[in-house]
């Protein structure tokens, strides 16, 4: 390049990574290996939620200074009634540096594929 020559090569950040969003046949076949994190409030998780899921609604996630233990040592799946808060708290985690997905149609999607629902007590548990 001449000394007088100004470059009009422009350096483009890289883009960010986008969120993965899974259906609940793939969430259901991710569990073994990653955290099943519901995100609904105390009411939905009592009448229905998938069995061995964790239970931390989207506002105490977000209000914690740092994500839990239980979500930091394995891959997370997020959870909620129909994805929108699960995609909240997805995207929450990975700002922190946890590797996560959320569900796409969330625990309706997950009722209506077949999958496990059960109550607080441990019975068939049902979503609203």
């Amino acid at each position: 390049m001449h000394p007088f020559q100004v470059s009009t090569q422009v350096s483009t950040p890289v883009s960010a990574e986008v969120l993965t969003r899974v259906s609940a046949r793939e969430a259901a076949a991710r569990t073994a290996r990653s955290v099943l994190l519901d995100v609904r409030e105390a009411d939905e998780w009592a009448a229905g939620h998938a069995p061995g899921a964790v239970h931390l609604p989207l506002a105490e996630l977000v209000g914690a200074a740092t994500p839990p233990a239980e979500v930091r040592s394995r891959p997370v799946v997020v959870i909620c009634r129909s994805g929108n808060r699960s995609r909240q708290a997805a995207e929450h985690l990975r700002a922190h540096g946890v590797e996560a997905v959320d569900v796409v149609g969330g625990m309706r999607d997950w009722a209506e594929a077949g999958l496990p629902v059960v109550d607080a007590r441990g019975g068939n548990g049902s979503v609203a």
